[in-house]
């Protein structure tokens, strides 16, 4: 039982004692994620033990005029997203963050379908928002929140000069990680990149897919390719996925006679397809294909220490959760930028010729 002197419990003490992190239970409170009923039972006992009642929305209204939930705005669904580590830690990166408002998470999603039932970021009942996922549809959502006058932050993505933007360093990341390609000696080299439109399309990478790109991070990555290998040409993935870089990874590897000796994937789970497909075509990594990777996480299944620029997931979360904390506060919140590394695996080695 807490008693008045005894310093009140937080939602990262509850995870604790849970074994979880700290944004899985704050999912578990708010009910919008895809936490197993056992997880749930866990946080909630650890909750009862520790004497802490979580967010009351309702309170919390009555008392300051705020709803004590922040939304998080994912550009696909939930599902998926959870598939993806790198979404995972910039939520518990966010959960660390907006910590000082005793705050739970809402997840909405972004995918430009209908649904009359669902919460959306048109009536999601949020203090803030946190847009996450270089969305191509971040247009939109930010045209949504500007209309509610809803508090703002991007994560990767120029949303305009009044939203703060947590960014890291895409183009220059990507251009290190090509040079290194460069100096082993690849000339023939291959994109799989992230969507580039709101309908995700999936196939050759175009002039025109390019030209009229919604999307920063997929556009950003591209430069930095082409900085080192203008000519550099590819296939555009619907998603960030192992199946998308499987499909890609395929037609890039379908003709012997033209098959590229390095492909650079703008996502590391896009890399992972890639080298599935590469196994699949009898086609040897790192010995007749290198393959770069980009985000610096742990692929389940990868038989290989992909090379990859490391991004700081984390980071970016925590430092877009304080930009929330300072807005809700009416301080002037700072964009800030962080610096990614490559990190050289056994993926990666040069083409044939020069060994």
């Amino acid at each position: 039982m807490q008693t008045d002197s005894a310093p009140r419990p937080t939602l990262a003490d509850v995870a604790a004692k849970a074994g979880v992190s700290a944004s899985t239970a704050s999912l578990a409170f708010s009910g919008s994620g895809p936490v197993s009923d056992a997880t749930k039972e866990r946080v909630l006992a650890a909750a009862d033990a520790l004497g802490y009642g979580g967010p009351d929305p309702r309170a919390r209204s009555l008392r300051r005029g705020r709803s004590g939930i922040v939304g998080v705005v994912l550009e696909e669904r939930v599902r998926a997203a959870f598939l993806d580590p790198v979404k995972i830690q910039m939520l518990d990166g966010i959960t660390e963050g907006i910590a000082p408002l005793g705050a739970g998470l809402l997840l909405l999603t972004d995918t430009g379908e209908v649904d009359g039932n669902a919460v959306s970021i048109e009536s999601a009942p949020v203090d803030a928002v946190v847009l996450i996922g270089c969305s191509p549809r971040l247009g939109h959502s930010v045209e949504a929140l500007r209309r509610r006058g809803i508090p703002t932050v991007a994560i990767e993505g120029a949303a305009g000069e009044d939203i703060p933007e947590i960014s890291i360093d895409n183009r220059e990341a990507t251009r290190r990680g090509a040079e290194y390609l460069k100096e082993l000696g690849h000339t023939e080299v291959a994109l799989v990149t992230l969507p580039f439109d709101a309908a995700r399309t999936r196939g050759p990478l175009t002039p025109a897919l390019v030209a009229a790109s919604t999307a920063d991070t997929a556009s950003e990555r591209l430069l930095g390719a082409r900085d080192v290998f203008p000519e550099a040409t590819g296939r555009a993935a619907a998603a960030s996925s192992i199946e998308e870089g499987l499909e890609a990874g395929r037609a890039l590897l379908a003709d012997p006679a033209n098959r590229p000796t390095a492909i650079i994937a703008q996502s590391d789970l896009l890399a992972a397809g890639v080298i599935q497909a590469a196994e699949e075509l009898g086609v040897a990594v790192p010995a007749e294909l290198s393959v770069l990777g980009f985000d610096g996480i742990r692929v389940d299944g990868l038989q290989h220490d992909l090379t990859t620029l490391v991004q700081p997931s984390v980071a970016k979360g925590r430092a877009a959760g304080e930009a929330v904390v300072q807005l809700l506060a009416g301080e002037p919140p700072r964009s800030r930028c962080f610096t990614s590394s490559l990190h050289v695996g056994d993926t990666t080695a040069p083409p044939r010729g020069r060994r």
